[in-house]
């Protein structure tokens, strides 16, 4: 009890200390403000995009592989994969017969079209030829209607499953776009189902899209392109397995040799995911790096301020001790006070963290979330930096002679 009743004693004499020079004290937390600061603000924009990355990926299924001519990464080695050979419909055929750890296998190709209907006219609309198993493997699913069945694919039927934003955009709810006509590339496709909405995935719509079967899609646009394979697995803890399987198909209806590098890609969601963590980490460590330059600098800054303190009360502490304070008393006092100052310093930068970080979520388009974790990781900064520079200075006021002390002037 004794021992709290004096750390509340130190705390009153520390905020005496501070009221008595607030402009000197203002000036000592400011490298403390500017680093909790950066540390609350920074932390919490990627903490908001943590959120929302996880729940766009998480959408689009962790259990599906592509199997592609290019690798999503490819970086200055495109040069070096645009000469594969492309992977055809026959291919995307055999992985679907001969994969026997899939759930689903859906083949696709893509490009960017008109949509018309009446004299309304949509511009760089994404248009997907399919087959029926895509509904799975994308996790597309049509909110109305239906959507593509095996018969609409074998007979090349001239039927679309349209995007929420593309029916909104061509209808604006006059009529009911199920049964209606709509031009793609200049054939006629009855629409025959809407799609749940899903949002923006990395900053572009997935819900401006128009889905045909696929041998409509050749009929319309040609022939050469590369066909995405995509691959639902069974089990998800198969999943390597299912890669391996895979790449032993593949590799067999491209006639590769043993020594013989693949020609093709096997990507994942998990790329993905690795890529986002090497770059939030390495944001982590540049905003946890400036917050601890700016909080260096305030912590010398309160070892400063504190050896004038120290200097200016040196009769004070001299008097402490002649009338019975302790080594351990006088070291409290101004141990208190140092992290009184970093831990008002640091309650300041918190607020205009948090300040900030509402006002980006507000005001940009970037998430902002604050995270338990950042306050916790603010509080230990300037704790730290509190107990580390405080205490030289602490300790020189608890080693002062009483007697000399009195007679300092």
């Amino acid at each position: 009890m004794r021992f709290f009743i004096e750390i509340f004693e130190n705390l009153k004499m520390a905020f005496s200390a501070l009221m008595t020079h607030k402009m000197r004290a203002f000036l000592t937390t400011l490298g403390i403000i500017i680093g909790v600061l950066t540390i609350i603000s920074i932390s919490s924009v990627i903490s908001g995009l943590n959120k929302v990355f996880t729940k766009e990926i998480s959408g689009l299924g962790s259990d599906v592989i592509y199997i592609q001519k290019f690798p999503w990464f490819a970086g200055m080695d495109w040069f070096k994969y645009r000469n594969r050979k492309d992977i055809n419909e026959q291919q995307a055929q055999e992985v679907k017969k001969n994969a026997t750890l899939a759930k689903a296998v859906a083949y696709e190709v893509g490009s960017y079209r008109t949509v018309k209907y009446g004299n309304i006219t949509l511009n760089s609309i994404r248009i997907i030829g399919t087959t029926a198993d895509y509904q799975e493997t994308s996790n597309t699913y049509a909110e109305y209607g239906r959507f593509l069945i095996e018969a609409d694919v074998t007979h090349r039927s001239s039927v679309c499953v349209l995007g929420s934003t593309v029916v909104e955009k061509l209808f604006k709810g006059a009529t009911d776009p199920l049964g209606q006509q709509v031009k793609i590339g200049g054939e006629y496709f009855r629409v025959i189902g809407i799609l749940e909405k899903k949002g923006d995935l990395f900053g572009h719509s997935q819900d401006e899209v128009a889905i045909i079967p696929y041998g409509c899609f050749r009929k319309l646009f040609g022939f050469r392109r590369s066909v995405t394979i995509e691959v639902k697995v069974a089990d998800p803890t198969l999943l390597e397995d299912a890669k391996e399987e895979l790449r032993g198909i593949m590799r067999r209806v491209r006639r590769l040799k043993p020594q013989e590098e693949d020609d093709f890609a096997i990507n994942q969601m998990d790329m993905l995911n690795d890529l986002y963590k090497k770059l939030t980490t390495t944001l982590y460590i540049v905003a946890v790096g400036i917050g601890a330059i700016s909080l260096l600098v305030g912590g010398i800054g309160i070892m400063n301020i504190m050896l004038v303190s120290v200097t200016e009360r040196t009769r004070e502490i001299g008097i402490r001790k002649a009338i019975g304070a302790r080594h351990f008393d006088i070291l409290t006092q101004f141990l208190v006070e140092a992290l009184t100052i970093c831990l008002m310093g640091g309650l300041i930068g918190m607020i205009i963290g948090f300040g900030i970080g509402k006002l980006i979520d507000m005001f940009t388009p970037l998430p902002a979330t604050i995270s338990l974790w950042s306050i916790v990781l603010g509080l230990l900064f300037t704790t730290t930096v509190g107990i580390f520079f405080g205490l030289y200075p602490a300790a020189k006021a608890a080693k002062l002679n009483p007697i000399e002390s009195l007679r300092y002037e």
